[in-house]
């Protein structure tokens, strides 16, 4: 079941905040647990047992690895730790590395489950011992397709702590519905243009530009759109999450982009790998090894052809050269050519992201440089940037705070009949979203696939 779809939104979300508030309130994280457990069973009942037999091996690791660990064995310790993490590892390759089907979200479930044996490993968080509660940390139904993937440690504070107020309810309909229009309307109108592009049989050079562009835009809207729902549902229920993206199209450079973009992932590999190997409190050698090693397993995490290794390894090699050789050269460059330049490097990275293998990405840009024989434009260019020009300037438009910030200063600084205005947009808003869902074929969420 997709947070998108029409039946989670009328009839699953209901019913669940529904029942929420009707159970008292030593029953709402066994209410949680099994309309999470519902949720993945609708979208992937076959894999439901999957996700039920990484629960209960973390389950019992965790607490193996703290027994040890109050014993003072600490190479037991270690090694159920070790072979905790392998395990996950293993089944997450298993599933996602061969021709068995790939569980929805396998990625971001085996994350979460490593993220709690690390914590308990490194005292940051004592085992869960009480089953409903790791269900609910790994399974939680808003994020356990597609992120964010919340650590436990962070995860664990609010689990007996949090309240639900009509303010959470409130701020977390409107980012629900924020997320939902990212979504219907931006990245789907985008995967729509993509997808007219990538079915010509020749391509003119300026059509495949545009469908680079096209993509990268669909990518950020539709992931961004479902990390504003995931959290602003999380939030309905009184969990408080991070933001995951921070407009990362405005960034001055790649470093700064990836601090902004799927900022989860970033913490996650941050906390639990590049860090452990040294981080940056070692040679620069070193450094340059642990930063490698970080981007081709960030790679690797989203799909097992070489075109996302190539992909991963890619960015790493532009971190590299900002943080060592860079550096001085970019601070006296205007932050608009930074940005510019920037979001050349992503959006032609995305490439490799989108491309089926190796070879198909090089034969895109081969178009994208003319190799179809077609020239730079034509006008089948000419028609799908006149069709497709108002959501391009919408999208660029959205890829700042700028909507943001106008809505914000006229609904809650001015008030008044503003704010007004501000309800009955929110519900326009959704009349919109309801009629792109009714309207138009079904499409899942980019991530789904990762």
């Amino acid at each position: 079941m997709a947070l998108s779809s029409l039946v989670f939104i009328f009839i699953f979300l209901p019913l669940s905040l529904l029942l929420y508030h009707l159970v008292p309130q030593r029953g709402r994280q066994i209410l949680l647990a099994i309309l999470s457990l519902l949720f993945y069973a609708f979208g992937s009942p076959k894999y439901l047992a999957v996700l039920l037999l990484s629960i209960a091996f973390n389950y019992g690791t965790g607490i193996e690895i703290e027994k040890w660990g109050v014993a003072g064995n600490f190479f037991l310790k270690r090694f159920a730790m070790i072979f905790g993490v392998t395990v996950n590892i293993v089944l997450l390759g298993l599933f996602k590395y061969s021709s068995l089907g790939l569980p929805i979200g396998i990625s971001f479930f085996t994350f979460s489950a490593i993220s709690y044996l690390l914590d308990v490993y490194w005292e940051k968080a004592g085992a869960e011992y009480d089953p409903v509660q790791l269900i609910l940390y790994i399974a939680f139904f808003p994020k356990v397709t597609s992120g964010p993937i919340v650590q436990y440690r962070d995860f664990k504070e609010q689990l007996r702590t949090r309240t639900t107020a009509a303010f959470d309810l409130r701020e977390g309909m409107s980012l629900f519905l924020y997320g939902l229009f990212k979504k219907v309307i931006l990245a789907d109108t985008l995967g729509k243009a993509f997808g007219e592009v990538t079915a010509l049989s020749s391509m003119a050079g300026g059509s495949a530009w545009l469908g680079m562009i096209f993509y990268s835009l669909q990518l950020y809207f539709d992931f961004d759109g479902y990390s504003d729902m995931a959290i602003g549902l999380s939030r309905m229920f009184g969990f408080r999450f991070e933001k995951n993206f921070d407009y990362p199209y405005l960034s001055t450079g790649i470093s700064e982009f990836w601090r902004r973009w799927h900022i989860s992932l970033g913490a996650w590999f941050r906390n639990y790998v590049y860090i452990p190997l040294g981080g940056n409190r070692c040679s620069v050698l070193k450094q340059i090894r642990n930063l490698t090693i970080v981007w081709a397993l960030t790679g690797i995490w989203h799909g097992s052809t070489l075109n996302f290794l190539v992909w991963g390894l890619y960015h790493g090699l532009f971190v590299l050269l900002e943080r060592f050789v860079l550096k001085d050269a970019l601070e006296k460059i205007p932050d608009g050519i930074r940005v510019f330049l920037t979001d050349f490097i992503a959006f032609f990275g995305w490439i490799f992201f989108f491309s089926p293998s190796l070879m198909g990405a090089f034969r895109y840009i081969g178009r994208m440089f003319g190799m179809d024989g077609v020239g730079f434009w034509n006008g089948t260019t000419t028609f799908i940037l006149k069709e497709y020009a108002l959501i391009l300037i919408l999208s660029v438009l959205f890829c700042g705070p700028v909507m943001k910030n106008l809505h914000d200063k006229l609904a809650y600084v001015r008030g008044g009949a503003w704010k007004t205005a501000s309800v009955v947009l929110h519900g326009l808003l959704f009349l919109l979203c309801v009629a792109g869902l009714v309207s138009a074929t079904y499409t899942s969420f980019l991530y789904f696939r990762f």
